[in-house]
């Protein structure tokens, strides 16, 4: 069994905790408070925005899976460039096997509803997505062996925005504008699959995925769909204009390359996600 290190164990990286301890793995989990981690998370109490000085010693793999609190210039470097900078000196004297690099597929700016995969080009012309590629750039170039996964829209557990503005009847959607979603489980579940691809057969891995679910869907398909269970108003429709379109991505993204890996959605699109959530 393995000894893994999961930086920035928020929510997902819980999940994947649990998930790997279940399998025998020895996980810690580095935060700035640990208060939150479940019991089989060993924790690392650290900032990674400054040096990290105590990381236990013999760690096989890493995920990386930390976020910007504020959607500002400085906080996405520090999350993605700096922080993860600044683990990677601290492992310098580690034999690490695989760094995992979680990013998001806003990286991908299409805007006209293009099929998007793993070979499609990225577009920097933001901060958010420079600084995420940046990051990217900086753990394919260190000598970790790192593979990318860029996740889609997360939902589930906690993350009731949406489903809070449906059941409010402040929500409205863009006409024509499509959506690519995750449930926060399977985001543990690829990265469990991953690690497990990486043990069994570390060639079979490769260096970028994309994770979102089976179907690609219509946001305001979506909206309709919820608001029915909810029994909310329909939810109100824009016309996007010029402008909504150049800051709003709209594309369809296919998992055919996770999917190819072996990887089954607990969730294999966004209406088993919904309706478990909406149960619980």
């Amino acid at each position: 069994m393995a000894n893994i290190l999961i930086a920035g164990c928020g929510d997902i990286g819980c999940l994947l905790g649990e998930q790997l301890s279940q399998q025998g793995h020895s996980v810690f989990g580095l935060r700035r408070n640990v208060d939150a981690l479940p019991e089989c998370i060993q924790p690392i109490e650290a900032n990674l925005t400054t040096p990290i000085d105590h990381l236990p010693l013999n760690i096989d793999y890493v995920f990386y899976m930390a976020s910007a609190g504020k959607y500002k210039d400085c906080a996405y470097y520090q999350a993605y460039v700096l922080g993860l900078k600044n683990l990677i000196s601290a492992l310098k004297e580690q034999s690490i096997k695989k760094l995992f690099f979680i990013s998001s597929s806003s990286v991908f700016g299409q805007s006209e509803g293009e099929k998007v995969d793993e070979s499609s080009p990225t577009d920097d012309s933001v901060f958010s997505t420079k600084r995420l590629l940046e990051g990217e750039a900086v753990a394919l170039e260190s000598n970790l062996n790192a593979t990318i996964v860029r996740f889609g829209g997360i939902y589930g557990a906690g993350r009731t925005h949406l489903i809070d503005l449906i059941r409010e009847g402040k929500a409205h959607c863009m006409e024509g504008v499509w959506s690519n979603r995750i449930h926060s489980e399977d985001c543990a579940g690829l990265l469990t699959h991953l690690l497990n691809c990486t043990e069994q057969d570390p060639s079979q891995v490769e260096s970028l995925y994309v994770g979102v679910d089976n179907q690609p869907t219509l946001s305001c398909e979506i909206y309709d769909w919820l608001a029915e269970q909810l029994s909310a108003p329909e939810p109100d429709r824009k016309e996007p204009s010029e402008a909504s379109r150049l800051m709003r991505s709209n594309k369809r993204i296919s998992n055919a390359k996770v999917r190819a890996l072996g990887y089954k959605f607990k969730y294999p699109t966004y209406k088993e996600g919904f309706l478990a959530f909406l149960t619980e």
